[in-house]
């Protein structure tokens, strides 16, 4: 794999051809239960991470499997994230309108 930068659209091209054929045959259900498993996984990670140090080589990988997991079930389920995510957060927060978020911590935006 080279060094370039990899867009959302690109991991998401990557997963596709890596997986494609595997994660259609499991389908959205099947597909979401490994995304809510690696989920975990990186709970269990993060809850290790000791404050102020480096994160670990252990939490990486498990950020970036949930990515995986993510850009996989959006495959499966035809969702373009890098359409979906631009559509909701790139004209700024979705619950204030603005770039720097100024919502209430209560709120979700």
């Amino acid at each position: 794999m080279s060094q370039t930068q990899l867009t959302l659209t690109g991991m998401q091209e990557l997963i596709e051809r890596m997986y494609g054929a595997k994660d259609e045959a499991r389908g959205t259900s099947g597909t979401f239960m490994w995304l809510m498993e690696e989920i975990g996984e990186l709970a269990a990670a993060l809850r290790e991470q000791k404050p102020g140090e480096p994160p670990s080589e252990a939490l990486e990988l498990e950020f970036a499997d949930v990515l995986a997991w993510l850009a996989t079930i959006a495959n499966v389920a035809g969702v373009d994230l890098d359409v979906a995510f631009r559509k909701k957060y790139e004209a700024g927060c979705p619950g204030c309108g603005k770039l720097v978020c100024d919502c209430a911590d209560s709120e979700k935006p």
